[in-house]
């Protein structure tokens, strides 16, 4: 049976990610910061770092890494504030590139999407000349992963950055999967990493020799995607219109709190930000979660999923605050947020598709 998981080689699929993108329009638009070590967000004593610019990188300046040790690391370091208005402008420009090459464009966040260029004859070339019109509209640049389904290509982007592609194509797949580190799959977190460590599982090789069962028994439902994973087999198309997960607003206290009451008046505030996303949205959800961050960055998360589906601002702050009074805080409280998912977006799941048994027939370069 596992003979015949063959993947699909008839797609041709681009994964393309801007290089440190808030980052590279802040040094874009400020020429003065151009080739120095910059960080997007973080200032103050209990900023976080938002991006960090590849200059910042070498000195391990990372995103969500709060903006004090950040410092520490890199005491030269720049502070821009966020601008995310200015983020969505690039974006948009970015994404009607893509639009001149396919409708099937499905984006990730402000800067990165799937294509699905299956219809021409080289998806590296077009690649390379979608990289090209992005830095001769903007003056950013931007990193392409080629392959034949959308988890290759991404793990294809990160290649070459920053400024560079990667192609695998047909023929390359199942030996690139088999030298890969595991670390290396996306959907591989460092827990997971290690537990895979001490099962020796260090390659895509040693996770190929795993049968389903197995991998199953020891990652539960996630053990059947590695399964697939490493055989090259991903069949979720390109989406144009995602609809959204979920939709959550947090705030950063600028001093930290330890009363739940005092904790209340902050989620009142959320709830009605929440609302607003909701409605922008044309969403409601049956599952809430508080999301709580301490003084010292522990983060927890409490959730609860009910019959009625919730959007307005008064009930969001009910649940919100049942969630909060489950049980005692840790600590002192620097962030707090509230999401809301199992959205009313689902529509009914189309049946899953076979798997393709076919051979590359491709007379010209992927």
């Amino acid at each position: 049976m596992e003979e015949a998981l063959i993947f699909d080689s008839t797609r041709k699929i681009i994964h393309v990610d801007m290089d440190a993108f808030f980052a590279a329009v802040e040094q874009l638009d400020h020429p003065e910061w151009r080739g120095k070590a910059l960080a997007v967000g973080g200032g103050g004593d209990r900023g976080v770092v938002s991006a960090a610019s590849y200059e910042a990188r070498k000195y391990g300046v990372r995103s969500a890494m709060s903006g004090v040790l950040a410092k520490r690391l890199c005491p030269h370091l720049i502070f821009a504030p966020s601008r995310f208005e200015r983020y969505k402008e690039i974006s948009g420009i970015v994404r009607s590139v893509f639009i001149e090459y396919t409708s099937l464009v499905e984006p990730l966040s402000l800067d990165e999407a799937f294509l699905d260029v299956s219809e021409y004859p080289s998806a590296s070339l077009i690649a390379q000349e979608i990289r090209e019109k992005i830095h001769s509209k903007t003056g950013l640049t931007a990193s392409a992963g080629i392959s034949i389904n959308k988890f290759l290509a991404k793990i294809a982007s990160d290649w070459n950055k920053p400024n560079g592609q990667k192609t695998i194509p047909p023929e390359e797949v199942l030996p690139f999967l088999e030298e890969l580190d595991v670390k290396k799959f996306h959907g591989i977190g460092a827990k997971t990493k290690l537990k895979m460590y001490g099962l020796g599982i260090y390659t895509g090789k040693d996770l190929k020799s795993k049968t389903e069962t197995f991998l199953e028994q020891h990652f539960g439902k996630s053990g059947g995607h590695y399964f697939k994973f490493v055989r090259g087999i991903h069949n979720s198309p390109v989406k144009p219109h995602r609809a959204p997960k979920s939709v959550g607003a947090e705030r950063t206290f600028t001093t930290n709190l330890s009363s739940e009451l005092f904790l209340e008046d902050k989620l009142k505030s959320i709830a009605e930000l929440l609302e607003k996303r909701t409605k922008k949205n044309k969403v409601a959800g049956k599952t809430i979660t508080l999301k709580i961050k301490y003084s010292d960055f522990v983060q927890q998360t409490r959730s609860k999923t009910g019959g009625l589906y919730l959007s307005s601002k008064e009930l969001i702050f009910e649940e919100a605050k049942k969630l909060l009074y489950q049980e005692k805080l840790l600590n002192s409280v620097r962030l707090i947020g509230i999401s809301l998912s199992n959205l009313n977006t689902s529509q009914k799941k189309p049946t899953k598709p076979k798997i393709v048994i076919k051979e590359a027939q491709l007379s010209l370069p992927f």
